[in-house]
């Protein structure tokens, strides 16, 4: 069936809305929601077209089995990563946000705060530094767990997803203990959804340390958009299910 491939336990996996599915590579529609900002339409065709954003049957840490998947480490190549660093660029601007440099929590957010710093530069012409983390500390060399500019004033924290916030957390306690100020954090996709609480671990981090977030989309945005685009191959009862009972 088009849009359908197998999963290993033997059962279907809806792999994108009107998808065509060539050599492994899922391309997504092109056409235009205009209520929609056109930095989140561009992230759902170029995730749809990398297979990042994929549905289905997912088991989730939470225990919880979730109708659709996003992995932002399949963003692997210059011309997929340029896209979304251009995405997050845009939503960055596009939320008049204030800050001085970015920052990019180790692993997943240190490719996307340096690709970010290029895509503001070169789409934006603001030209802003960057830095990032290590797991270890550096005992050799030029020593600490800091690489890059130097952590100062006002930071935006660069990453993919907020899920339990840990790595959030943790880049905020890095970027107090230089010194500076957390301005904000930035990511792709905000699944607005409860973590153990009442509030989804994006609210909990804007309550906790009183710094806003934000996203290139958001689940209702992935909703909208996929419902403008007739998808006959996907099951968007499960995922309106899904919101009402895990959404924020």
């Amino acid at each position: 069936m088009p849009g359908m491939r197998e999963r290993p336990d033997g059962g279907s996996q809806h792999t994108g809305c009107s998808l065509l599915a060539q050599g492994g590579i899922y391309w997504a529609l092109s056409g235009r929601d205009s209520s929609m900002k056109e930095y989140t339409q561009k992230f759902f065709q170029l995730a749809l077209h990398k297979g990042v954003l994929r549905f289905g049957r997912f088991s989730l840490k939470s225990e919880r089995i979730s109708p659709y998947f996003f992995n932002a480490g399949g963003f692997d190549d210059g011309a997929s990563l340029a896209q979304l660093s251009s995405c997050y660029a845009a939503a960055i601007t596009d939320s008049a946000l204030e800050f001085d440099m970015l920052f990019g929590p180790a692993y997943k957010g240190i490719p996307l705060a340096a690709a970010t710093a290029m895509a503001l530069q070169l789409d934006h012409g603001r030209n802003v530094p960057f830095a990032y983390n290590r797991k270890e500390v550096k005992d050799h060399g030029e020593g600490g767990t800091v690489v890059g500019a130097p952590l100062h004033a006002r930071v935006l924290i660069v990453d993919d997803v907020i899920s339990a916030g840990t790595s959030v957390r943790e880049s905020i306690l890095v970027i107090k203990a230089a010194g500076a100020e957390v301005a904000g954090v930035a990511i792709a996709l905000d699944r607005q959804e409860r973590g153990q609480g009442e509030l989804s671990a994006v609210q909990e981090v804007q309550r906790d340390y009183d710094v806003p977030c934000v996203a290139i989309a958001a689940l209702d945005d992935l909703i909208g958009y996929l419902e403008a685009h007739c998808p006959a191959d996907i099951d968007l009862p499960a995922i309106h299910r899904y919101r009402e009972l895990y959404g924020v």
